[in-house]
């Protein structure tokens, strides 16, 4: 495991030195993580919790760190000789990986000395962000992808170790239900799923030698990439190698496109498999596969069993960022938490003040989703609860069969954690059927139904107070 203390930003470090030199180390601050609306993003799932305990776990400053610090020529003396006994001490609150969230919802709450929040701000949104947005892709595409098996292939065009690492896992979280990745395989006890290249048909004499050489090596796991030359001669090729196996007594696996009309070819594919005796073999599809793509294959009819998703998945291209946000909600005065606020003249950056909780209602009867609800921490939510839009007032929903699920759980509590972490399978089923909990208006691709996220009349009114107040 790696310290990640000093993976931060530098001005979190003059702020604490402030802080130090001004007397406000030990003041409780509260801050909330969400993320804000993102063009083609009307939900996303939570991942990177497990990640980030052990970094806070693990906060502390080592005498190399001090003394780099140090030789930076910044900081005051006697912070520095605050930092060697440095560790968090505050209480954190979390959803669940693989909680279905949306924008504006505090999905990490921190209440711990202002000082040490500060410091774990950079941290958090890095990691807590980047596996969100990834996992929420994967979520996407797996929609798009109506039941067929996803796997993630995208370590080559990930940004880095890290990323490709940790995004295969969130893309697991996602939907996926395997990657290419070997490491995140070991690490994380995830199916690893592979082929060959185009290389392994180049080096040799003839694309049928080639897929004769593989089947020899992997008689009962034989996938063939058939589109190095020529695509229709490629599944020829196969399907002459898969009789000769046939007879050997093994059952081949499939073949593999990588390029060309996925839907067309997937279509001749199927028909010339089936036509030679092999319907269950597989028409595994990888490349420049998106959610996009996906709808446009299905509208098109396509046969393809399986997809490899590498670039478009593991890098998110078309939204490269969560827009995941750190921000300050109330500070103790005189031992009373007092709320905090940004005002903007953008609505969408002013936030959500106070110690506050989030809760989800679900029907009853249907065990669906109705809605969400941003509430003070310390308020009671009773029945019937009528829910109000907050810019359009007009707009209410009575609710009286319900049940309510608090969905921030306590991670640590004085700087101990608490919370059991739970196994990767063991989150990817919750995501699973939590996902389930969402009618598909909610999760279609192209103009989804807008979920209802709501703030309580105690939060609603706090808010609007403050905004009187700053006029």
């Amino acid at each position: 495991m790696r310290n990640l203390t000093m993976m931060t930003d530098l001005y979190q470090l003059t702020m604490m030195d402030g802080y130090f030199l001004k007397g406000k180390s030990k003041d409780t601050a509260v801050f909330d993580v969400f993320f804000r609306q993102k063009d083609g993003f009307n939900y996303a799932v939570f991942a990177g919790l497990d990640q980030a305990i052990d970094y806070i776990r693990d906060l502390h400053f080592s005498s190399e760190d001090i003394d780099y610090l140090r030789s930076l020529n910044v900081f005051h003396s006697e912070f520095l000789e605050y930092l060697k006994n440095f560790r968090f001490t505050g209480d954190l609150y979390s959803v669940c990986e693989g909680d279905i969230v949306y924008p504006q919802e505090p999905i990490v709450v921190v209440k711990a000395p202002l000082i040490e929040a500060q410091l774990i701000e950079t941290a958090l949104l890095n990691i807590i962000s980047h596996q969100t947005l990834i996992a929420t892709k994967s979520a996407r595409i797996v929609t798009a992808a109506r039941g067929k098996n996803v796997v993630e292939f995208g370590l080559r065009r990930a940004q880095g170790p890290d990323a490709g690492i940790y995004g295969a896992r969130a893309a697991i979280i996602g939907g996926c239900t395997g990657t290419s990745n070997v490491l995140t395989g070991q690490m994380f006890d995830i199916p690893v799923k592979g082929t060959h290249s185009h290389s392994w048909v180049m080096s040799f004499d003839s694309e049928l030698d080639a897929f004769r050489a593989f089947a020899d090596v992997y008689p009962d796991t034989c996938l063939l990439l058939v589109d190095t030359y020529d695509t229709v001669q490629g599944i020829k090729n196969a399907i002459t190698v898969f009789n000769e196996i046939k007879a050997k007594g093994h059952k081949p696996m499939g073949i593999r496109l990588d390029s060309g009309d996925l839907a067309y070819l997937s279509k001749v594919a199927r028909r010339m498999l089936d036509e030679a005796g092999f319907p269950d073999a597989v028409v595994f599809a990888s490349g420049d596969i998106d959610e996009y793509l996906l709808e446009s294959l299905n509208s098109q009819g396509a046969k393809i069993d399986v997809y490899g998703v590498g670039t478009k998945l593991i890098t998110s291209e078309d939204t490269p960022s969560l827009g995941g946000v750190y921000k300050l909600s109330a500070i103790e005065r005189g031992g009373i938490l007092e709320p905090r606020m940004k005002i903007s003249d953008s609505i969408v950056k002013v936030t959500n003040p106070g110690f506050k909780t989030l809760y989800r209602l679900y029907d009853k009867k249907s065990g669906m989703a109705i809605a969400d609800l941003i509430a003070l921490k310390d308020e009671a939510i009773d029945k019937p609860l009528v829910l109000t839009h907050e810019t359009e007032r007009w707009k209410t929903t009575k609710l009286e069969d319900y049940e309510l699920r608090c969905m921030l759980h306590p991670v640590f509590e004085n700087g101990k954690c608490v919370y059991e972490k739970p196994t990767l399978q063991g989150i990817v089923e919750f995501a699973r059927s939590e996902k389930a909990k969402f009618w598909d208006e909610y999760k279609r691709i192209d103009k989804p139904q807008i979920y209802k996220v709501n703030l309580s009349d105690k939060l609603y009114e706090l808010k609007h107070s403050i905004l009187k107040r700053h006029k």
